[in-house]
């Protein structure tokens, strides 16, 4: 929905039918924040028999992954999302990902996992990977792994929950700015703390670059998310500009993004 960048449960239920085979999701938008329902999503594509995708890259950083709440039957993620190398990560239910063919190198077995791999895998990447898991465990308490990742994420969500009701507060007072997506402070469950505006007059690869030179680093332009912005119909003006924070940002690092963007508008 271009208001507030939720997805319409109901259109969606009026796409899915006899003839659909697998529904893709996001858990979360790189560029709005938005966190869509995505149990919701599932038992509606498994309800017309057809097999549900998640692509979870912009919510590992911010939500703990539970593949059976969710309810998927593959999941996607990259482990620099979550403070690890720049690795992929798919998960998949064991029954599907044994049955579906693979497109694999001829030497390669015929058994998982091996059989989705494409060659020798990349052992110091997977290291940094179990490495960056470690780190977020180590944020949290409990007696496995991951309880202690569990806690961790919850920690992580009243944090970063905190840190977007003061941006969303903030952003709300600054006159020339448009902030694209939910934002409402009452439904911070519902999104992350990604978020995506708009500048009055000023490209958003302009506004970047004078943050940069602040020493605060945004992004601008689509960020892949070329569908999000000609539904918003801001692809022709160069898309928007992208803030995110994440656990290890603070209130006053919030406080300091509101200051420079208030002088974009005054300069």
């Amino acid at each position: 929905r271009p208001a507030d960048g939720t997805l319409d449960l109901a259109h969606l239920e009026r796409l899915v039918g006899e003839r659909t085979r697998l529904v893709a999701v996001t858990a979360a938008s790189n560029a709005l924040g938005t966190v869509p329902p995505v149990r919701q999503v599932a038992d509606l594509a498994h309800a017309a028999g057809a097999l549900v995708y998640v692509d979870a890259v912009q919510y590992a950083p911010h939500r703990f992954i539970d593949v059976a709440a969710l309810g998927a039957d593959f999941l996607a993620c990259s482990a620099y999302k979550f403070f690890g190398p720049h690795t992929g990560v798919l998960w998949g239910r064991g029954d599907l990902l044994a049955d579906l063919e693979a497109y694999k190198v001829v030497p390669a077995p015929d058994t998982g996992p091996d059989k989705w791999e494409t060659g020798t895998q990349s052992f110091e990447s997977l290291a940094g990977v179990a490495a960056a898991v470690d780190y977020l465990a180590s944020l949290g308490d409990g007696p496995t792994r991951r309880a202690r990742v569990g806690a961790a994420y919850a920690v992580i969500r009243a944090h970063e929950e905190a840190l977007a009701a003061r941006f969303l507060e903030g952003v709300a007072r600054l006159p020339g700015l448009r902030l694209y997506g939910l934002t409402d402070p009452g439904r911070l469950g519902e999104r992350t703390p990604t978020f995506a505006l708009s500048v009055e007059g000023m490209h958003p690869d302009e506004a970047a670059r004078r943050l940069g030179e602040q020493g605060i680093y945004t992004w601008s332009g689509d960020y892949y998310a070329v569908g999000v912005m000609e539904h918003l119909g801001v692809a022709a003006g160069g898309g928007l500009l992208r803030i995110g924070f994440v656990h290890y940002n603070t209130a006053s690092e919030v406080d300091r993004v509101l200051e420079a963007l208030a002088g974009l508008r005054s300069g």
